[in-house]
């Protein structure tokens, strides 16, 4: 049996797809091409090219392959700017969504794995965020992922939906030279193309009550978000017990000082970044537990801020 990765040639989609191609598990995916990549699809892996708002597309796709569940990772992504286009993002987030499930009851696919976001939380008062914490998101992008997890939860019991969302913060780094992340509006992107265009970098606000006076954000990497999502799906496969949300978060937090000084580390370019006003709503300090995923789905932070930021920018350099 395969499992159908969509949004799999994305960023996090394409080492999700390899993550299970590590374990011997056969994937398709499924990509409008918004922002992903159809090069970061490999060449022997089934590709459709189309909309989840497609059902016949989908339909086609449960005809044609043998699929046992879903990593359901497409989606409009951009939390900031869903705010301008709120309609859009609760077509491509809630509507796919809805439309994606109903095609996989039709065709007697029962699993899923979802792709959620710390987003759901908004601004927690709390020093390390858990599964329980208050969900307050505030954006349309943070809703319609609530959303998403509701849908799922819903349908568990009108259809015996076997399920789990996957809630993260800050995902960066690379696990293949040939993947990187191609947002126009993440942190890590942002600095490396500012380097390579000869700009120097900025941090909105040094004055927040942090150590360094920067946000403290909680960053994962992705091939170890990757790896949970293989976890994840093999325990539903197995049929094992699973919680209906797991956060993957650090526990811990890296400052956005700390970035900087780590990228002018890794990539040789000395620079003193700008600071600009800060964001409105932005918190000082944002770290989740990830103590629940670690006991279920081989959660563990593998890699070092400098393996983060090196793997990062060897694929950005590849690129070039």
């Amino acid at each position: 049996m395969a499992w159908l990765v969509t949004g799999g040639a994305g960023y996090i989609g394409s080492h999700i797809v390899r993550a299970f191609l590590a374990e011997g598990i056969e994937v398709i995916v499924v990509d409008d091409l918004s922002s992903g990549h159809e090069e970061f699809v490999p060449t022997d892996v089934p590709f459709y090219r189309g909309s989840l708002l497609d059902g016949a597309l989908l339909e086609r796709i449960f005809v044609e392959h043998p699929v046992s569940g879903v990593v359901h990772v497409a989606g409009y992504k951009y939390a900031g700017v869903s705010v301008q286009r709120p309609l859009h993002t609760y077509e491509q987030n809630v509507t796919a969504t809805a439309v994606l499930l109903a095609a996989m009851q039709e065709a007697g696919v029962d699993a899923m794995v979802f792709s959620s976001s710390a987003a759901v939380y908004g601004t927690p008062d709390v020093e390390l965020v858990t599964e329980t914490t208050a969900k307050n998101p505030e954006s349309p992008y943070g809703e319609s992922k609530l959303i998403g997890e509701w849908l799922l939860r819903d349908q568990a019991v009108a259809a015996q939906l076997r399920h789990t969302s996957l809630r993260y913060f800050n995902v960066v780094g690379s696990g293949d030279p040939s993947l990187r992340d191609t947002s126009p509006h993440n942190l890590f992107p942002l600095v490396f193309d500012a380097l390579v265009d000869g700009r120097t970098p900025r941090v909105n606000g040094d004055d927040y009550p942090t150590p360094d006076g920067t946000c403290v954000r909680d960053y994962i990497h992705v091939a170890d978000l990757a790896a949970s999502h293989v976890a994840a799906a093999k325990r539903l496969d197995a049929g094992e017990s699973i919680e209906p949300v797991y956060n993957l978060g650090s526990g811990d937090g890296v400052s956005v000082g700390e970035i900087m000084t780590t990228v002018a580390a890794v990539t040789g370019i000395s620079f003193t970044p700008e600071v600009g006003p800060r964001r409105p709503g932005d918190p000082a300090r944002i770290v989740a537990s990830g103590e629940l995923a670690a006991r279920d789905l081989n959660w563990e932070m593998r890699h070092t801020l400098d393996q983060m930021v090196r793997s990062a920018w060897e694929a950005r350099q590849k690129a070039s």
